[in-house]
């Protein structure tokens, strides 16, 4: 049986966050109103003239300090030519010969370029037998990155593409939302059954979602590996879609080359040597880097020894990796403590905010604004000190969400505060030896096991007031008299 290995490369483009456009002064808001933030220069009217957005350059230059790539000391602008009615000009702002980026590594993936460039306006098709163009998007400072063809499944394709939207969140470059359109993915795949020669390779574009990057790339690698087994459909160069109901890509176009743009250097823009702009030199950026997603994935598992698992839970969200931290600040360097936050954040809190209706998207809210990061930590001093059960302290964590106030005088106020005390236990142990007197007495031939049930219905009895190690205590001395 032969075996055919899939190849495949991938350029992502990401919308970044600056104040303005990438040539010019309006406003970088592609979700407004309709054809609001335009002006002379985005709409390419005659005689106007680009001038760079060097806020722009700086992100593309953060991104590639991140991924160790070389930037570069000299670049500058290309005119890509290519016609479609969502581009004013007739053709698009881009970089070629001079990017501002080159190699580096991303999650285990190499890295060929990064450069930058201008997007494009956007159609909408659904307003009937005509389309409408919005140019609120055209000219938003957008960053293309391009992988090696190094990638062998759509998995790994996917798990790149999330590594990525996490690192421009964490450079505060952008956010990268793949349902508006922020970040979009194209794959270019080939299959061939010599795994040192490339098969033809078609490209599956604007693909928005992690799930459709899996999905294009797993349906075309099957496609190629069919035609290849059967000789049957001839796989040409081509660009496809993804029919995300449908589950299958089809043919849009056949794809262009780079020869077919007619790139030529941008006149009306200036060259930029790197060196000459004190803001962009190395000492510089690496003051402004903040820690990036892998060295905050270190540092966790050195610090508070999280897995891979529990880690990535505040590694992939900004406001939960806040708030842990806010956590930590307040309840030190207690390993017990920290081990207890980490829990009942991860199981408990969570588990709050996915029950709730009113919060779709738990990872992407902020958790104090449902409770104090003060408040959590005292609650979890208070379950530390044993002032709370396991089940006095989800309680009170139930009811600061739902109420806010003061854990302890919550605490005192629903009777949640742990009994320690013997006296205040010793008639709730007599009472349930008197009610179960056949596992009493098992336990009394050696039965050992019957006296975690026995506690177990001592805590029910207390509503979970009781301290469990006290009252196994009592009943040991109980039943052994």
């Amino acid at each position: 049986m032969t075996t055919y290995f899939p190849t495949i490369g991938l350029e992502i483009h990401a919308e970044l966050n600056t104040v303005t456009k990438m040539f010019c002064n309006s406003k970088n808001d592609p979700d407004a109103e309709p054809n609001t933030n335009i002006c002379p220069v985005c709409m390419a009217h005659p005689g106007t003239l680009p001038t760079i957005n060097f806020e722009a350059v700086k992100h593309v230059i953060k991104v590639g300090h991140a991924v160790g790539g070389t930037i570069a000391d000299f670049t500058e602008f290309d005119r890509k030519n290519y016609f479609y009615p969502d581009i004013p000009k007739g053709y698009q702002i881009s970089q070629y010969e001079h990017p501002l980026v080159s190699g580096g590594a991303l999650h285990d993936v190499e890295l060929t370029r990064i450069h930058l460039e201008e997007d494009t306006a956007k159609s909408t098709h659904d307003q009937g037998d005509y389309s409408l163009v919005d140019f609120n998007r055209a000219g938003v400072p957008l960053m293309e990155l391009v992988t090696e063809p190094v990638i062998t499944s759509g998995e790994q394709a996917a798990a790149f593409a999330k590594e990525l939207q996490l690192l421009l969140r964490y450079l505060g470059a952008g956010e990268a939302n793949m349902e508006k359109g922020q970040m979009r993915v194209e794959a270019n795949i080939s299959v061939s059954a010599d795994k040192d020669v490339f098969g033809t390779k078609v490209e599956v574009k604007n693909l928005n979602s992690f799930r459709s990057v899996e999905g294009a790339i797993a349906c075309e690698i099957e496609r190629h590996t069919k035609a290849l087994e059967s000789g049957g459909e001839e796989i040409i160069q081509e660009t496809r879609g993804w029919d995300e109901q449908k589950q299958t890509t089809f043919s849009q176009r056949q794809k262009e080359g780079s020869a077919d743009y007619r790139y030529f250097p941008e006149p009306d823009l200036p060259k930029i040597w790197i060196s000459r702009v004190p803001e962009f030199q190395p000492d510089k950026i690496t003051k402004e880097m903040p820690e990036l997603p892998w060295e905050r994935r270190e540092r966790y598992a050195t610090s508070y020894d999280l897995d891979t698992q529990t880690s990535d839970i505040f590694v992939q969200s900004l406001p939960w990796a806040a708030y842990f931290e806010a956590v930590i600040k307040e309840i030190g360097e207690d390993p017990k403590q920290q081990k207890l936050a980490v829990n009942y954040i991860t199981s408990d809190f969570i588990g709050l905010m996915k029950k709730d209706e009113n919060v779709p998207y738990f990872a992407e809210v902020d958790p104090a604004r449902f409770i104090d990061p003060i408040h959590f930590a005292k609650v979890i001093e208070m379950a530390a000190e044993q002032k709370l059960s396991s089940r006095g302290a989800k309680d009170l964590l139930a009811t600061l969400y739902r109420e806010g106030g003061d854990p302890e005088e919550i605490a005192e106020k629903e009777g949640l505060l742990q009994k320690s005390n013997e006296g205040d236990l010793a008639q709730i142990v007599s009472d349930v030896v008197v009610e179960n007197p056949d596992e009493a007495e098992s336990y009394k031939q050696g039965n050992e096991k019957v006296l975690q049930f026995l506690v177990g219905q001592g805590m029910k009895k207390s509503k979970g007031s009781a301290n469990p190690q006290v009252l196994k205590e009592l009943f040991e001395k109980e039943l052994a008299a």
